[in-house]
C-alpha cells in the first residue's frame, strides 16, 4: 500500500476545512484524472477539498506561472517554465517538504528525463504526472505499418496523406526533434554554437514537408491535427506530434489512432524527440504546503498512475504504469510502442527568458517554411534571439 512521509518543518495540519484550488489544462487528459484523484484523496483527508479549474492548451503553454501561483495552490506546469519560476520564487521547492526516499523512488520510476526536467538550481519544483514527446500517429485502417524514416513521410505527403501541427510552438518542437535526431541538438546554454550545416538541412527538410501538407496545418496544434487524422479518411499519418493516449482508445473519436516511435531523419533511430509532458507543482503562496505536497507525491506514485489516473483519460508519467500491460491494452499499446522515443527524448532549454524565445523562434521558423525569409537568415535570427533570451529583464 502506498504511504507518504513528509519532512517535518512545514505548516502543521489545520483542523478546519481546507479548500485547495488547482489549475490544469482543459483537455480530458489534463483534467479528468486530476478530478478523479482529488475525489479519491478525500478518503485520506475528509477535511480537504481539491477543486480544479482548467485553461486551454495555448494558455497552458504560454500563461506565466507566477500569475497562476497568486490564485492557485496546485498548478500543472510545462517544464520550460522552470527557470522563470525559480527567478520569481512563485513555487515551493518540493524537496524541502518531501522525504528524500520518496523523491528518489519517483526519480527511479520516471519515463526518460521527465523527473529531471523539473529539477533546477538544486531543487525539485514539480513532480511528473504526464510523460510525452513527439512521436508518430497513424490510422491503422489506412496504412499497414508505421513509417521509419523522414523519406517515408515525404512519400506519403506527396499523396496528400500527412497532417502535421505547425502552430507555435509546435513548429519549433519539430525543429528541435529533427535537429537532435540528426545528432546536432540545439544548444541549451549561452554561447553554445548551433551546428549550421545540420540546422540548415533540418530547415530544408521541414520546408519540403511543409510545401506538401495542407496549409491548414499552419493553424493546427496537436489536438487539432489528431482530430483531423480521426475525422475522415483524408489523412493517414501525423509524423511529429505529442503523444495523446486518449486518441488511441476505442470510441474516443470516430476513428482510432495508433502511436509509434518517431520517424528518423538521422541514422540512429528515434532519439532526440523534444520532451513534453506535465508536472504538478505547489504555489509558494499556499496556506497548506504539506497537504499539497502530499497530494503531489500521491498522484505521481506508481499505484495511482497505473490505476485511477490511467483509467480516467490520464497519460501517466510513471514508468511502472508505462510498463503495465493493463494500462497499455485500452490505448493500443501506445506506451510500449513509443517507449524508445520517450526514453531517448531531448530536454529543451529552461532558463528564465526561454519562454519568450520559444514564441519568437516559432515565428522565425514559420517565416522560413512559408518563404517569407530564407533559411540562412532564419538561422541567424534564431541564434541572435537565443543569445538575447539570456539578457531579458
Amino acid at each position: 500500500m502506498f504511504s507518504i512521509k513528509l519532512r517535518q518543518g512545514g505548516n502543521a495540519r489545520m483542523t478546519e476545512h481546507k479548500k485547495i484550488r488547482g489549475m490544469t489544462w482543459s483537455d480530458p487528459r489534463g483534467y479528468d484524472p486530476l478530478v478523479a484523484a482529488s475525489q479519491t484523496f478525500r478518503d485520506r483527508h475528509p477535511d480537504a477539498d481539491i477543486v480544479w479549474d482548467k485553461r486551454s492548451l495555448q494558455g497552458f503553454e504560454s500563461t506565466p506561472v507566477e500569475e497562476l501561483a497568486a490564485t492557485y495552490d496546485l498548478i500543472i506546469i510545462d517544464h520550460p517554465h522552470v527557470g522563470a519560476v525559480v527567478e520569481k520564487n512563485c513555487l515551493l521547492p518540493i524537496d524541502r517538504f518531501a522525504e528524500k526516499t520518496a523523491l528518489e523512488r519517483l526519480f527511479a520510476e520516471t519515463v526518460g528525463k521527465s523527473y529531471q526536467s523539473y529539477a533546477y538550481d538544486g531543487h525539485q519544483w514539480a513532480l511528473p504526472v504526464d510523460a510525452a514527446c513527439q512521436v508518430q500517429a497513424i490510422r491503422p485502417d489506412l496504412v499497414s505499418a508505421p513509417v521509419k524514416t523522414f523519406s517515408d513521410v515525404i512519400a506519403l505527403a506527396k499523396d496528400g496523406r500527412v497532417v502535421w501541427p505547425l502552430l507555435a510552438p509546435h513548429v519549433l518542437m519539430s525543429f528541435f526533434s529533427l535537429l537532435a535526431n540528426s545528432g546536432a541538438p540545439f544548444p541549451v546554454t549561452r554561447g553554445a554554437a548551433i551546428n549550421h550545416t545540420a540546422a540548415l538541412d533540418v530547415i530544408g527538410a521541414m520546408a519540403t514537408l511543409a510545401d506538401l501538407v495542407d496549409p491548414a496545418c499552419l493553424t493546427m496544434d496537436p489536438i487539432a491535427a489528431l482530430d483531423a487524422l480521426c475525422e475522415d479518411n483524408k489523412f493517414a499519418l501525423c509524423p511529429y506530434v505529442y503523444l495523446y493516449a486518449p486518441y488511441a482508445r476505442a470510441n474516443y473519436r470516430a476513428n482510432r489512432i495508433v502511436f509509434h516511435d518517431m520517424p528518423s531523419l538521422g541514422a540512429s533511430g528515434p532519439l532526440g524527440s523534444a520532451l513534453g509532458g506535465t508536472g504538478i507543482a505547489v504555489s509558494s503562496q499556499t496556506k497548506h504546503p504539506d497537504l499539497c505536497v502530499e497530494f503531489a507525491l500521491w498522484v505521481a506514485s506508481a499505484d495511482i498512475q497505473r490505476g485511477l489516473y490511467a483509467t480516467h483519460n490520464g497519460q501517466p508519467g510513471n514508468a511502472v504504469a508505462w510498463g503495465d500491460a493493463a494500462v497499455n491494452a485500452p490505448v493500443g499499446s501506445c506506451y510500449s510502442n513509443t517507449r524508445m522515443t520517450h526514453e531517448a527524448a531531448w530536454l529543451r532549454p529552461r532558463h528564465d527568458g526561454y519562454m519568450a524565445f520559444q514564441e519568437d523562434a516559432s515565428h522565425i521558423l514559420l517565416d522560413a517554411l512559408t518563404g517569407k525569409t530564407n533559411p540562412k537568415s532564419a538561422l541567424l535570427a534564431l541564434e541572435t534571439r537565443f543569445d538575447e533570451s539570456f539578457d531579458h529583464e
